[in-house]
């Protein structure tokens, strides 16, 4: 037995006297309006209504429990008031500051068609992880080493020349003797995190680079703006590189790549972005395409 609606038909027929009309008001058809009442009354151990009278005569029983009945219904529609309300209290969640708009909207039309509102917030790395441990945000995408991560993006090197698709050896950027020319490879704020900005500098190291080849950008319009004017390179993804419009080859050898987890001070937050928002969660970070992963 459902008490509480069994209580709202009850509370219904009490003010109404009549089953026809409390049943109305209730929204249930009168049999199932008698059921109720009659289920209620078995569980009290008393009965409700005088069922020798024509009408639906409260008996001193029912008379006592009419009050602490609709106290309980109104406390039943204001928590289901206040969980609708809870619902539509947008998550904050600290993202990727290269995450491309359009994609961020694909992932809140997605989350609020499973009944959550986004709130985005984005920052680059220290940054999210930051305002999630501040308690800014709800949730934060942090980077993580691609080993720990729940979406691991590969990363390339992108420039404005046409150089083919071929996997590039980071061997080929070597200087020549003369040392007068020589190409370099910028690292994006977003790319500015130990487990990629080691990483990178260490394969430069073995492929004999000079130290000033692999540098961090203050930002990625200037970087951006380097690799336009120059040739020189800029560490992204594939997909980021599509939408700088920027001729893409990923490295040869040990890969380089992002990685994402997400944070989440409640579990089910989390939950929310590994399970049913996965797929959109990658398309935002560049980790998948419309297909499958990249």
């Amino acid at each position: 037995m459902d008490l509480i609606e069994a209580c709202r038909v009850f509370v219904h027929v009490g003010e109404k006297g009549s089953f026809t009309l409390g049943a109305a008001a209730a929204g249930v058809p009168q049999p199932v309006a008698s059921r109720r009442v009659a289920a209620l009354e078995r569980r009290f151990g008393e009965q409700l209504f005088d069922r020798a009278a024509r009408r639906a005569v409260l008996t001193a029983f029912g008379r006592d429990m009419l009050p602490p009945a609709k106290r309980l219904v109104q406390l039943a529609d204001t928590l289901d008031h206040d969980v609708e309300q809870a619902k539509l209290r947008p998550l904050a969640l600290s993202v990727p500051d290269v995450c491309p708009v359009r994609r961020l909207a694909l992932l809140d039309a997605a989350a609020r068609s499973k009944g959550t509102v986004l709130d985005f917030r984005p920052a680059g790395p220290a940054a999210r992880f930051a305002a999630f441990s501040t308690g800014e945000v709800r949730a934060a995408l942090v980077a993580v080493p691609p080993g720990e991560a729940t979406w691991v993006v590969p990363l390339g090197l992108g420039t404005v020349r046409n150089e083919g698709t071929e996997p590039t050896r980071i061997e080929t950027l070597r200087p020549g003797r003369a040392r007068s020319a020589w190409r370099r490879i910028w690292i994006q704020p977003e790319d500015d995190v130990a487990h990629v900005r080691d990483r990178l500098t260490q394969l430069g190291h073995r492929a004999a680079l000079m130290p000033a080849q692999i540098a961090v950008a203050p930002t990625l319009t200037a970087a951006v703006s380097d690799v336009v004017r120059t040739g020189n390179l800029l560490l992204c993804s594939a997909a980021q590189a599509e939408e700088l419009e920027l001729y893409w080859r990923p490295l040869t050898g040990d890969p380089v790549g992002r990685g994402y987890a997400v944070s989440a001070a409640i579990i089910g937050d989390g939950d929310r972005f590994r399970g049913p928002l996965h797929h959109q969660v990658g398309l935002c970070l560049g980790a998948e395409q419309d297909g499958a992963p990249r």
